[in-house]
């Protein structure tokens, strides 16, 4: 019933605002809104006091935005169907009263009343107060449609300022010369700046809202002053669904960022007021009065402010010229320079405070299950623990992804409210997530939190207690070991600790080698520093020649919890015979047979289940495998492959896990740059 009630109450009202306009016409100071009255028109009191016209419509406005608020319509749609209601009907009583009044056909009329601004403002007015009192409604992609609407908004904008064609607005009387070309000087900056924090409103940031708003505004304003057209409207327009939109853009900024926004103002503030104190007294001769801190700040205030873009009456000559132009420009890039930190994307720097790194110790030793728990233990990673700090996730932002590496450490039973915590946290920050290294027991709490997983490869787990050399099927790898044996070649397996400081330098000698210029590579399973755990976290398994030269090693991180042994990295000199490394391999499995592990896990093999299937694949497997084998030559996806395949391990298979199907190109860059197989590896901080 009340939205039944609300047609004839918008013309009631309406009808209300004029005869207030006609009845009451107070002795307000000030701008006066042409042809608000066209039935006054004959004794030349057809304008109204801006500030009286600004009052009435406002308290209609205000009464329209309560009823709406009553019959419970949502604030976007009743902003913009109710102005242009007003709208609509403040138009055709316009052109009925030009056309009673001036006695001309009502085509005419109707051509008369588009062109008056008086027409437009109380449809502005209703709208806006509608967008901020009327009730709102969660819409999931309504920033999208804001940004979308903003930068159409901007464009049009930034297409009216740059045409050719003069306009004359409500206030044109009254400002001085110069408003006119510097209103669409501003307009122009006005649009740049819509379209610089688009991005941020499709992101629901808050602060770029901020900033949007008060651009869509001031953009609003000026074209008040230079004339209603085209690209008024879409500035109303852009402006009402800003506010109208304002709670879904809730999205916190860095609060790093307000400091170096307040330290940019400052700094702006500084520079400017030192240079035109200092270039207006350089050039004191140069002015019609002498020298002294009110003149400057008047002359730096007028420039700042664009009153005296072509030249200052009070200074002569070029000085007088260029001068105010210069202190424009400059505030401007100053006032960019200052909102550019203010919306700036949250920086993440990764962190490891000594407690944390501690705590995320005990929790791998406690319950890092997985085979990839002890690379979480790497430098570059950041921790995320959950409230109680029994459980965390090791992650590093690459290009706004955040990436987590592996699956959450610690009791089972708080993964869940974990996993969500991060989500939230990372969203917040308006990262992407993404999961490197995911195992498949895992893939149902990640889908409940909207996460889904795509497969990347598998990782070879040797069963350290059944591996044998005996059988045809691992001859291969048993005569290597026979031949490494016969030359003379003798393995060391040796904690940290237990290695000296000649043959730590030796060690890293060859690694050094084996690199050559690469850099060091890994995120999800490998180490970042040979030497960076101590007895209980890494193992290494030296080859060395018959003369006790080290010739190359196997680095182990150990997972207790798992009772496993995970491969690192395995550098040696070119020197080596062929089967060097299944050596090592072999000799390692017996030491973790003896030592009481039971797995150990070789190297991770890229799409293995599609490159060496080995159950019946689905059409779009199968021309995924065409694609890889195409490629193979090129990337030798399958080098890993064949050499994990020799010792006969079970496979274990990975994932990545992403929010959506759009950001894969971007996980994509960013796990390869995390991972340094990209030329750049610059963190997004």
């Amino acid at each position: 019933m009340r939205r039944l009630v609300l047609p004839p109450l918008v013309v009631l009202l309406t009808l209300t605002a004029f005869g207030w306009l006609y009845a009451v016409k107070p002795p307000v100071p000030g701008p006066r809104v042409g042809e608000a009255l066209p039935l006054d028109e004959l004794s030349r009191h057809d304008g109204a006091p801006l500030l009286w016209f600004v009052v009435v419509w406002g308290v209609v406005a205000a009464m329209l935005a309560a009823w709406v608020r009553r019959a419970r319509l949502e604030r976007v749609t009743a902003a913009l169907l109710v102005g242009l209601a007003v709208g609509l009907f403040v138009y055709l009583e316009t052109s009925v009263s030009v056309a009673v009044v001036r006695q001309i056909s009502l085509r005419d009329a109707l051509d008369a009343a588009a062109r008056m601004k008086a027409v437009y403002l109380p449809a502005l007015l209703v709208a806006v107060a509608i967008a901020l009192l009327a009730e709102r409604r969660p819409a999931r992609r309504a920033p999208l449609v804001v940004a979308c609407t903003v930068a159409a908004g901007a464009g049009l904008d930034l297409l009216h300022a740059i045409l050719p064609g003069e306009d004359t607005g409500i206030l044109r009387p009254l400002t001085p010369d110069a408003v006119g070309p510097l209103t669409r000087a501003a307009a122009v900056l006005t649009a740049t700046a819509l379209l610089l924090v688009v991005r941020g409103l499709a992101r629901r940031r808050r602060r770029a809202w901020q900033v949007a708003t008060v651009v869509a505004g001031l953009s609003t304003l000026l074209h008040v002053l230079h004339g209603l057209n085209d690209g008024s409207l879409a500035s109303a327009v852009v402006l009402v669904l800003l506010l109208a939109r304002r709670h879904d853009f809730d999205g916190p900024g860095d609060a790093t960022t307000r400091w170096r926004a307040f330290a940019r103002l400052v700094l702006v503030v500084a520079t400017v007021a030192v240079y035109g104190t200092v270039a207006l007294w350089m050039n004191r001769l140069a002015a019609d009065q002498g020298f002294s801190p009110g003149f400057a700040v008047r002359e730096i205030g007028r420039g700042l402010l664009g009153l005296d873009v072509h030249g200052s009456a009070h200074l002569a000559g070029s000085f007088g010229s260029w001068f105010p132009l210069s202190l424009l420009l400059l505030g401007v890039a100053g006032v960019l320079w200052i909102v550019e930190g203010w919306v700036a994307p949250w920086r993440h720097r990764v962190v490891q405070l000594e407690h944390e790194r501690a705590l995320a110790r005990a929790l791998v030793q406690s319950w890092g299950t997985d085979t990839l728990s002890p690379f979480v233990l790497r430098a570059d990673k950041a921790y995320f623990f959950s409230d109680d700090e029994t459980a965390f996730l090791a992650y590093r932002v690459v290009g706004a992804v955040a990436i987590v590496s592996g699956d959450p450490i610690g009791p089972p039973e708080q993964a869940d409210e974990l996993v969500g915590s991060f989500v939230r946290f990372a969203r917040a920050r308006d990262w992407r997530v993404a999961i490197l290294g995911a195992s498949e027991p895992w893939l149902p709490l990640y889908a409940a939190h909207g996460l889904h997983a795509l497969y990347h490869g598998d990782e070879a787990v040797v069963d350290a207690v059944s591996f044998s050399l005996e059988g045809r099927a691992v001859r291969k790898v048993r005569q290597s070991v026979h031949r490494l044996v016969a030359a003379g070649y003798r393995v060391d397996v040796l904690r940290p600790s237990e290695i000296d400081t000649d043959l730590r330098a030796q060690l890293e000698a060859v690694e050094r080698e084996w690199r050559g210029d690469a850099p060091e590579r890994g995120f999800v399973m490998a180490l970042d520093a040979l030497f960076a755990l101590d007895d209980e976290e890494a193992l290494f398994v030296v080859g060395s020649a018959a003369d006790g030269r080290p010739m190359g090693f196997l680095h182990f991180a150990i997972s207790p919890a798992g009772h496993a042994l995970s491969l690192s990295s395995m550098p040696r000199s070119r020197r080596t015979p062929n089967g060097f490394n299944e050596w090592l391999v072999c000799e390692s499995i017996a030491w973790a047979r003896a030592n009481g592990y039971e797995r150990v896990s070789l190297n991770f093999a890229p799409f293995a289940a599609l490159l060496a299937p080995r159950a019946e694949l689905t059409l779009p497997q199968r021309l995924q495998r065409r694609a890889l084998l195409a490629l193979k030559g090129h990337f030798q996806l399958d080098n890993l492959l064949l050499f994990n395949r020799k010792f006969l391990p079970a496979w274990q298979r990975r994932f990545v896990v992403y929010e959506s199907r759009r950001d894969l190109p971007r996980v994509g860059i960013a796990a390869l740059a995390a991972e340094a197989y990209l030329p750049f590896q610059r963190e997004r901080r």
